[in-house]
């Protein structure tokens, strides 16, 4: 049943997409031993009146290709109706002690959960238990805590419907530590967007990329975390428009593209190239980077002032539109070149040539992932390529604005219906209308306040819906021991990871049906809704056939621990909600009108529908009224100082990946296969340190905390990464960074510049 663990290391020459792909998923469906019935869902997956594809958030379009869905989507629909089975027997055979020294893939692959579970300490094993049991003993429990000591923890691919009912009952229990994926890689866009021009999400269209003229592309993958954005990108090749891209890593998806539904492209061998210019600045330097575009297009504006030639830069938006220019501007010019290109590690021929492309274009789309906002700097990341932006008035007009890459399916979507920790992104005061409660009003938990609270004991119980918390986050080592502090804990979950074999004192394992199987409830089959990273909003409907009969869905298993801890409400009616999902929706219209009206009639609309973004309009809902154009605090995001020795780590996914699930052995693209145990490093590098490809290393942490934190054995891959950057795999790295090594202000834990050093392992 395990992966190919022969390992291989080889250069890959192919373009991303092509052949490989095929083999790919030729290879996952015969692993999973997948049927006829799983292969009809894939001719369904982010179709109108089909299903929304549980990997990542990118845009269904109105009229989709045939099939619409990319490798990693196919391996994750393939990884949910997997013929494998856990049952209670599984965990007869093994405890959790045996099963914690199992690898990441190897719990997924074990399969599918299929009956309720409790923790027995005495035998160190899962047990099988009732529905009933399971719901009485989480609220008898979650009844004697304080409730502003339970964390109740969101995963990305939760529905809206079942995010709204979370974050409702845990601000009815009292509760407003609702920490969510967002937390852990766009919480800072979230606060870098609102802050800058007043909407916390992107502000184009799907659309837009057929009317842009250029894109400015930056810190994200799309052949490995969203492969469908692939077309668009080589639609835009095609005609002409300009890529530029800024990256540590040549990533494949990013050089060139063969299409695999172009029996041309796929019978030639020929591709698309992708890049038009691709520059690989610094882990950290891309405020660099940007303070270099920037200063070159207005001391180019300032020349065609004095020539009284044709101005650069948008003088009549900046005037009507912004605030902060004249500031900026002088902070700009007064920025050395030498000082930009030892930050950005680029020449500054490579980043005039970049910002020459943007003077003449005249709509740039400014496409970002994590390679911007994991950083402790990374709010001056997303206000620097605002700030780009805004210089010619690129933000709130056809094929023109800002593009950050979602990750998971419905990561923006919960946070659209409430999961939020910070009580002014709620609509408080009409919850309390609504459902006739008082809600809490302080701050709750993040990601990050949440693990301090565990470290220091505080933390009472932790829910969570769905993701695997413990592995995605910092610091292993000193988190791992910490969470069996924790009084009880509950994993609302479709397959066994590492989460669930660190059980706190009381534990329960909830398994819950999958978005893509048949969810029939009172009124017959339900269906679900999710927000894309275009906050276009769909519908989806599941039909595969249920892993086991002993399922309860999200929302069912929410209702069941609600009805067990809180007291009778009579304008809440769980079970109703549970019978007809549509009953939710409706509340959800209720609570946002401006955003959800008429939600059951348009949830199936080709293409989704919009919930609207003011800045996508030019309505800039800032202190201001205007977009605000910020002076970074550094040209260094990393949060530490350079210094012999120390290396700047980038934590990196794998081909056969998607966030903390890992789908097999193969990173195709980086020519790695049969081992994650890598560190990707700069020849210059090695030769420095006397080590050759092959060598095995160790990993250190150097945040200078005087904590001890290691990764033995990792085999050296000479890479094309600049110097004094090194890549290695999420999310096993994690263990080398601290709870504190985070953003400032979004607490985005900064796993793309964690500071280490090498030792050669003896």
């Amino acid at each position: 049943m395990s992966d190919d663990r022969t390992i291989e290391i080889e250069d890959y020459t192919a373009p991303a997409g092509g052949w490989g792909s095929m083999k790919s998923l030729v290879e996952i469906s015969a692993r999973e031993k997948i049927g006829p019935e799983a292969l009809r869902e894939l001719t369904r997956q982010n179709k109108p009146e089909g299903f929304a594809c549980v990997s990542c958030a990118w845009g269904k379009p109105a009229h989709p290709h045939a099939a619409e869905f990319c490798e990693n989507g196919a391996k994750a629909t393939a990884w949910e109706l997997t013929s494998y089975r856990v049952t209670p027997a599984f965990f007869q055979e093994h405890t959790v002690t045996e099963l914690l020294g199992w690898k990441d893939f190897d719990l997924e692959q074990a399969g599918r959960l299929t009956h309720p579970l409790k923790y027995d300490a005495a035998t160190d094993k899962y047990a099988a238990c009732s529905w009933d049991e399971a719901f009485a003993g989480i609220g008898a429990k979650l009844k004697t805590y304080d409730p502003t000591k339970v964390i109740f923890y969101a995963s990305g691919r939760a529905s809206l419907e079942t995010s709204y009912m979370y974050s409702l009952m845990a601000r009815m229990y009292g509760s407003q530590n609702l920490p969510d994926s967002s937390n852990m890689c766009h919480e800072t866009t979230s606060v870098g967007l609102k802050s800058a021009i007043g909407s916390a999400v992107g502000t184009i269209h799907l659309s837009d990329y057929e009317k842009c003229d250029a894109i400015f592309y930056f810190g994200q993958n799309p052949g490995v975390n969203s492969p469908r954005f692939l077309h668009p990108l080589r639609d835009c090749a095609k005609r002409g428009v300009e890529i530029v891209v800024f990256n540590p890593l040549k990533e494949r998806g990013l050089e060139k593209f063969q299409d695999p539904q172009n029996p041309l492209e796929m019978v030639t061998g020929k591709s698309t190239p992708i890049a038009s210019q691709y520059h690989q600045v610094k882990t950290g330097g891309d405020v660099g980077a940007l303070m270099g575009m920037c200063k070159y297009l207005i001391e180019a504006d300032d020349r065609a002032r004095e020539l009284n030639t044709l101005r650069i830069l948008d003088h009549a938006f900046l005037a009507e539109h912004t605030t902060g220019f004249e500031k900026f501007a002088d902070v700009a010019r007064g920025t050395d070149w030498a000082t930009i290109e030892h930050e950005s590690g680029l020449s500054r021929v490579e980043i005039e040539s970049a910002a020459k492309v943007y003077a003449k274009s005249k709509a740039v789309i400014a496409v970002y992932g994590m390679g911007l906002t994991q950083h402790v700097g990374g709010i001056d990341n997303v206000h620097m390529l605002v700030n780009l932006m805004l210089l010619r008035g690129n933000i709130g007009k056809p094929g023109a604005g800002m593009g950050p890459v979602r990750g998971h399916s419905n990561v923006q979507g919960q946070r659209t219906v409430g999961i939020t920790e910070k009580p002014e992104l709620a609509p408080l005061d009409k919850l309390a209308e609504q459902y006739g409660f008082e809600p809490p009003r302080e701050l709750g938990w993040d990601t990050i306040a949440s693990c301090e609270a565990v470290l220091e004991g505080e933390a009472q119980a932790f829910i969570g819906l769905g993701g695997n918390f413990v592995r995605a986050i910092p610091d292993h080592a000193r988190m791992e021991p910490a969470w069996r502090g924790i009084d009880l804990t509950v994993h609302i979950a479709t397959k066994l990871n590492r989460s669930h074999l660190l059980p706190g004192k009381t534990c329960y394992l909830l398994p819950c049906l999958g978005r893509i199987e048949t969810d029939m409830q009172g009124t017959g089959p339900q269906s679900v809704s999710v927000e894309d990273s275009f906050s276009q909003i769909y519908g989806s409907k599941g039909k595969a056939t249920p892993a086991a009969e002993t399922l309860l869905s999200e929302p069912a298993i929410l209702a069941g621990i609600a009805k067990a801890t809180l007291a009778p409400n009579p304008k809440l009616d769980w079970d109703a909600w549970v019978r007809d999902y549509a009953r939710i929706r409706d509340a959800i219209a209720e609570t946002y009108p401006d955003m959800f009206s008429d939600f059951n009639a348009k949830m199936f609309t080709p293409g989704g529908f919009w919930k609207g973004v003011p800045a996508a309009h030019r309505e800039w809902l800032t202190e201001s009224g205007k977009a605000e154009i910020n002076v970074p605090h550094s040209l260094n995001v990393t949060g530490f100082e350079e210094s012999e020795g120390r290396f700047r780590l980038m934590t990196l996914r794998s081909n056969d990946q998607f966030n903390t699930t890992v789908y097999g052995y193969h990173d195709r693209f980086r020519g790695v296969k049969g081992t994650r145990d890598i560190v990707f490093m700069n020849r210059s590098d090695m030769l420095r340190m006397g080590l050759t490809d092959g060598d095995d290393v160790d990993l250190v942490g150097d945040a200078g905390d005087n904590a001890d934190r290691r990764f033995n054995k990792l085999r050296v891959v000479e890479y094309s990464i600049p110097e004094g950057c090194v890549g290695a795999y999420y999310p096993e790295c994690n263990l080398l960074m601290p709870v504190a090594h985070h953003a400032r202000e979004s607490h985005v834990p900064a796993a793309k510049s964690v500071p280490v050093r090498i030792e050669k392992t003896r």
